[in-house]
């Protein structure tokens, strides 16, 4: 009787997360119609690279190809690198060497900051900022700017990430699929509302926006710093968009399980805001919401069955972006077990002072 009961409330939560939940789960790529105003705003890109001599020249080689009618400059950070990430980075951008990492600064958003600063010569009007590892469509720099003018301060697109690798092929949709569920893209367009996010590998954004929401300066220790500035833009008053692009690629390649539960781990107890109570709550919201279905299908309940439909109708759409077969929805409770492990793995990591490590760095702490 209890495993039916719950197997409902499951129900009732996937019904909520469907039709309730701003329509996180479709997908949709929207590709504004590319009309840029003349004369076409001045734009400067801004790379952070710390050890990415693997990937960054193809990275700076499609910003160089833009089909951009106006000014468009690259400036590329190299943060202490230690294989040759400048030399492979060429000379089609401007290439500065990091200062020290100050305290109380994450390595990425200080490079960003000197980045920031060394775009200035340039007076943008708009900033691209965005990583090491993302290859740009020609058209990016038009799109991104033709949505800026449509109204908007902050444009941000969700690139597709690697997924060729058997350990990729398993996990990466559902990260698609669970950044949406927490910062589902309607909303963050809504002004009305206070959700808040972006993807920190293509954000472009309005030069003066940035300073009048507190420059990156106001985010300095941040480690979901995507999310965090789309939440200072908002807060200042300005308007956000976040979509989905199979256009703008991420080439990092995640070799096994392990790789992705690092990616994970990075960044999840940080989500939790380090809370051990939020983490319990999260846990056990999760075994309800993704555990319990196929539980009480398999024990032949009728609600347990109705829910791992409900949600693998739900995660298809991911599965689909991804060219993934549909066959793969009815795992999502495998994928949820294991993001989970990555949580707990991010928490207790975080309690031996190791958290959001990357690079070599740690940069979440416990006390």
């Amino acid at each position: 009787m209890a495993l039916e009961i719950a197997g409902w409330a499951a129900v009732v939560i996937w019904v909520y997360l469907l039709i309730g939940r701003g329509g996180f789960w479709r997908m949709r790529e929207d590709r504004p119609r590319i009309s840029v105003p003349s004369p076409a705003p001045r734009v400067t890109a801004v790379i952070p690279a710390r050890n990415e001599a693997a990937v960054i020249g193809r990275a700076v080689g499609s910003l160089v190809k833009q089909h951009y009618p106006g000014e468009f400059h690259i400036v590329v950070v190299d943060d202490h690198s230690s294989d040759g990430t400048a030399e492979a980075a060429g000379e089609r951008a401007t290439v500065v060497q990091s200062a020290p990492l100050p305290s109380g600064w994450t390595g990425k958003l200080w490079a960003v900051a000197q980045g920031v600063r060394e775009a200035a010569r340039f007076s943008p009007d708009f900033l691209l900022l965005t990583d090491a590892d993302i290859v740009h469509h020609p058209e990016t720099v038009s799109a991104l700017v033709s949505q800026a003018t449509q109204g908007y301060d902050l444009v941000s697109r969700m690139a597709t990430l690697h997924c060729e690798t058997a350990a990729e092929r398993a996990l990466i949709p559902a990260f698609l699929f669970f950044f949406f569920l927490l910062y589902p893209p309607r909303w963050i367009r809504n002004p009305r509302r206070s959700v808040a996010g972006a993807a920190g590998g293509c954000i472009l954004i309005r030069r003066e926006m940035l300073e009048w929401s507190g420059g990156v300066e106001r985010i300095r220790g941040e480690l979901i710093d995507d999310c965090a500035l789309a939440a200072a833009v908002k807060q200042a008053g300005g308007r956000v968009w976040l979509g989905v692009s199979s256009e703008t690629e991420s080439i990092r390649e995640y070799h096994n399980f392990r790789e992705i539960g690092g990616m994970i781990s990075r960044t999840a107890f940080t989500q939790l805001r380090h809370s051990w109570w939020l983490l319990a709550g999260t846990l056990a919201g999760l075994a309800l919401t993704y555990l319990l279905p196929p539980a009480a299908a398999l024990a032949g309940k009728p609600s347990g069955i109705v829910a791992w439909l409900l949600m693998s109708a739900a995660y298809f759409p991911a599965l689909r972006f991804y060219r993934r077969s549909p066959l793969w929805a009815p795992l999502l409770p495998l994928v949820a077990a294991f993001y989970a492990a990555a949580t707990i793995h991010s928490a207790l990591a975080y309690a031996r002072g190791s958290g959001g490590m990357w690079k070599g760095r740690a940069q979440a702490a416990g006390q």
